[in-house]
């Protein structure tokens, strides 16, 4: 078997398992998806997998721009301190292993909750500002994950034009 479609088969996975990286961050999804174009493009050793490795990347930074920039909006006006979104993952984290598959965003969840509460100290602002700290953090998934998909859509069309002009 050729070697490019040894490695354009694994690029292909690790762009699977990088893109659902994304959504479930149990993985680094777009760092992922950055890598195996890269390898793809190093493998292939043409024109054609640089170009492709430029535009991936280009989506790539745009989605986690986009990313930081939703939720990071959304918590300044708030006022809502970055300690407490650390206190949701490292809370999250933990979760993760005590409480197999829903433990991270069960973890998270509780953790933003509990340190906004005691940052504020009262149980309506403490919910209303997680809550928008929940969806700003779920928008900015959701637009780095398009972004993610747009990079691995670009890699499917090269993979398209490589083979077909073989």
């Amino acid at each position: 078997m050729d070697a490019q479609i040894v490695w354009t088969v694994v690029c292909g996975l690790v762009i699977a398992i990088g893109a659902a990286g994304v959504i479930v961050p149990i993985l680094p999804g777009s760092f992922l998806v950055g890598v195996s174009l890269l390898a793809w493009a190093l493998v292939l050793g043409s024109p054609l997998g640089w170009i492709i490795f430029s535009i991936g990347a280009l989506f790539l930074a745009a989605g986690m721009v986009s990313s930081a920039v939703l939720a990071g909006r959304t918590m300044k006006a708030r006022a809502i301190p970055g300690r407490s979104v650390l206190i949701g993952l490292a809370v999250g984290i933990v979760g993760f292993f005590v409480i197999p598959v829903v433990g991270l965003l069960l973890g998270f969840v509780v953790g933003l909750f509990v340190s906004e509460l005691v940052r504020q100290r009262a149980l309506r602002p403490a919910v209303s500002s997680s809550l928008a700290t929940l969806k700003a953090t779920g928008l900015g998934i959701l637009a780095e994950f398009g972004f993610a998909s747009l990079a691995a859509g670009t890699w499917g069309v090269g993979v398209l034009v490589h083979f077909l002009n073989r």
